[in-house]
């Protein structure tokens, strides 16, 4: 057996990565595990094209959406689509792969350049009365061949966008100068290594018991088990939770993240290779719960689960994937059925409602058709719902129900001496619709070490656009935590600070042992001169700043990487090296805004207004509708003094965004000085209800109504201008003179 394991290690390692010995090998003495793995989701994450893998129906198939009809083939067991190419003209292309299994089944075909790309039209792999096995498309709309979501665009690539969590040690081998990709891996599915790491020391140790720890790069053993103590209703980790390695080992695919390394090993520490997303308002409501595609471990970091010690094995068994258990048995693994499966818990009746994943993981469908769960195991919080817009369990089903009924039946249910407590959303909320108290509430969860991490880091983002001498200690303890996540998110909050103060409290970050926490180090500190640092920082810099280089080199694919850097050579005054890597970003996606954006204000600064304003005439007619342009577009014509051509540049900004403040503040101003001032508040109302407490909107609002002789509202615009912003003279003087009768 131990000759067939070596020879097995011998005839892979000739075409895999190095030290990665293959599934088969690992089989050799791990016949259970592998049998588990084999047609698990993992195993056949992706797969060449045969009879054997394809699901979908290509025996001369037709699907239409949109006015757009696509045809699947086959032919001499080959499969083929016929479909709108990346010129928008017809051709037929070959299906290289399958990718994925259930509930639904996609599939890649190969372009030049090394691209992988992933069709629109899935199939959908459900039984039939589930609506299952037919043709459907993944957008659910038509989407023009020069739009990035077009299935040929940068946004439906499989080498950037899906490879590194569907195949096993995974390299994207970008090359910026060809533009192509030469994209390679251990093995085609997600395989023993994926989460055990490379395994030839392992296999060396099985043969001669040479190398320490069994030879294991990613060492899994789980700590402790479940134990119930007498009277208790909920289990305790017979062996306390020392080690994150389990979880970070699952969060490197299942984690909304950046990669900063090109071929994640398992077992490598997560913060160093991956830049997790905090609970930004793109991706999480203000209380943390999903909305965009956000693959479970940010949800996870929140849960009173993660902070009991619950790793994702107690759930899912790891090789085969299913659940340890069915229903709400999972969950009575360490909740005890006589005090939760029960009426007096959940308060219903049987069916929907009696099962705790229901009211505690509310699903959310993606991709049109799959549902996935909310991993945070909230509590419903409807009083949320009522008071900041967030969702809930309750009506998340009763659906013909408001907020206000379920936020009364739970209080109800909970009485009055038991009354919800506080939660992480009220600051989140505040500090995103910049609330009265924005700064204090993002400070104090900054501060609180029962708050979960990603909440706390969320705050100290946040912060940024709010710190303050008020808040600048919560900041500074923050670069002191034990969790990478805060330290990196306290850094951004360092970003608009003085530069003496920024260097004294980033400068020791530099060595800090995650790249995550390193590189935003070396971004905020970028910008130093090097007569302010001693030599010996001067050189680390210099060291970190390439090593932020070296990760968007790895998305150089990418325009958002193109534009990270044309940012760095900026702040460093290369100004040569600026232009370069924001033109760069535009040729990898001539639809990206913020690259025409940034570099219109460079050219600016550099007193090149005209260029300026052909850069952005560039940007509106790759991006006719784009609400971002036509602003800086507009401001470029106030500053040239051409204010009648920038009027309605400032309308298609405001309609365009309609909850962006500044774009309907500068359209009402613009509105207001030509006389047009009723039609000016009606711009800004809507825009207010969106940031209730946006300082522009506010004081154009107060000093308008007044003008049109709406004095009480004026007044009330002028105090909640105040109530926000105290210490602003100027708002304190305009409510003054409004309360004179001015």
């Amino acid at each position: 057996m131990r000759a067939l394991v070596l020879l097995l290690a011998l005839l892979v390692s000739t075409s895999a990565a190095a030290d990665y010995v293959g599934s088969e090998v690992c089989a050799a003495c791990h016949a259970a595990e592998a049998d588990a793995w084999r047609g698990s989701h993992h195993d056949l994450a992706m797969q060449p094209a045969t009879p054997d893998t394809v699901l979908g129906s290509f025996a001369e198939q037709e699907f239409s959406q949109n006015g757009r009809t696509t045809r699947f083939l086959t032919r001499d067991g080959r499969f083929f689509v016929e479909t709108d190419g990346p010129d928008g003209v017809p051709g037929t292309f070959e299906v290289a792969y399958t990718f994925g299994v259930e509930p639904l089944q996609q599939y890649l075909v190969a372009l030049p350049g090394g691209r992988y790309q992933v069709l629109p039209a899935f199939w959908d792999t459900r039984p039939e009365p589930q609506a299952g096995q037919r043709w459907a498309d993944i957008h659910g709309f038509d989407v023009a061949h020069d739009d990035p979501l077009h299935w040929t665009g940068p946004q439906q690539n499989w080498n950037h966008m899906c490879a590194s969590c569907h195949s096993t040690k995974l390299v994207k081998g970008y090359d910026a100068t060809s533009d192509s990709f030469a994209t390679r891996w251990a093995e085609i599915d997600v395989a023993c290594e994926a989460c055990h790491g490379p395994g030839a020391a392992h296999v060396a140790w099985a043969e001669d018991g040479s190398g320490e720890a069994m030879g294991l790069a990613n060492p899994l053993d789980k700590p402790g088990t479940w134990v119930f103590d007498d009277g208790q209703a909920n289990a305790r980790r017979s062996v306390p939770r020392e080690s994150q390695r389990e979880f970070e080992t699952c969060a490197a695919c299942h984690s909304r993240r950046n990669s900063l390394t090109d071929g994640h090993d398992a077992g490598a520490p997560f913060h160093d290779d991956f830049r997790l997303a905090l609970l930004e308002e793109s991706l999480y409501d203000a209380d943390g719960q999903i909305d965009a595609e956000v693959f479970v471990a940010g949800s996870f970091l929140q849960s009173r689960m993660y902070a009991a010690g619950v790793t994702c094995g107690d759930c899912h068994e790891p090789h085969s994937l299913t659940l340890r258990a069915e229903g709400n048995a999972l969950c009575g693994q360490c909740h005890r059925a006589e005090r939760y499966d029960r009426t007096s818990h959940h308060r219903h009746e049987g069916g929907a409602g009696t099962q705790c994943v229901d009211c505690h993981m509310p699903a959310k469908t993606y991709m049109t058709i799959d549902p996935r769960r909310d991993h945070s195991f909230r509590v419903p919080r409807p009083d949320l719902s009522v008071r900041l817009g967030t969702r809930n369990a309750c009506t998340g089903c009763h659906t013909e129900k408001t907020d206000d009924w379920a936020a009364i039946a739970v209080a109800g249910w909970r009485g009055p001496d038991n009354p919800p407590g506080p939660h992480y959303a009220e600051a989140l909320h505040a500090g995103r619709s910049g609330g009265p108290r924005a700064e204090q509430q993002l400070a104090e969860l900054a501060d609180d070490a029962t708050a979960p991490g990603i909440a706390r880091a969320t705050a100290l983002a946040l912060l940024a656009g709010y710190v303050s001498r008020a808040s600048a200690p919560a900041v500074t303890r923050g670069l002191a935590s034990t969790d990478p996540l805060v330290r990196r998110a306290a850094l951004q909050a360092l970003t608009p600070a003085p530069i003496e103060a920024r260097t004294e409290l980033a400068a020791p970050l530099l060595d800090d042992p995650a790249r995550s926490v390193r590189s935003e180090a070396a971004r905020i500190l970028a910008h130093t001169s090097n007569h302010r640092l001693p030599p010996f920082l001067r050189s680390k810099l210099q060291r970190r700043i390439a090593e932020y280089q070296a990760v968007q080199a790895i998305d150089a694919d990418r325009a958002r990487a193109w534009l990270n850097l044309g940012n760095l050579a900026d702040q460093r005054a290369d100004m040569l090296g600026a232009k370069r890597a924001y033109e760069g970003a535009i040729a990898r996606d001539p639809q990206f805004t913020p690259a025409y954006v940034n570099l219109a204000e460079f050219l600016r600064r550099m007193t090149f207004e005209d260029k300026a304003e052909a850069t952005l005439r560039r940007g509106l007619a790759a991006q006719p509708d784009d609400p971002h342009l036509a602003f800086a577009l507009a401001l470029s014509l106030i500053r040239q003094q051409r204010p009648a051509e920038a009027l309605p540049l400032f309308e298609a900004a405001a309609q365009g965004s309609p909850d962006t403040a500044r774009y309907a503040y500068a359209y009402a101003v613009a509105l207001h000085g030509k006389g047009e001032t009723d039609a000016a508040i009606a711009v800004m109302q809507p825009a207010l209800e969106a940031r209730p407490y946006d300082r522009d909107l506010l004081y154009a609002l107060a000093r308008m109504s007044a003008i049109v002789g709406a004095r009480s509202q004026s007044l009330r615009y002028a105090e909640r201008l105040v109530k926000r912003y105290p210490r602003d003279q100027e708002a304190r003087a305009l409510l003054e003179q409004l309360r004179r009768g001015g």
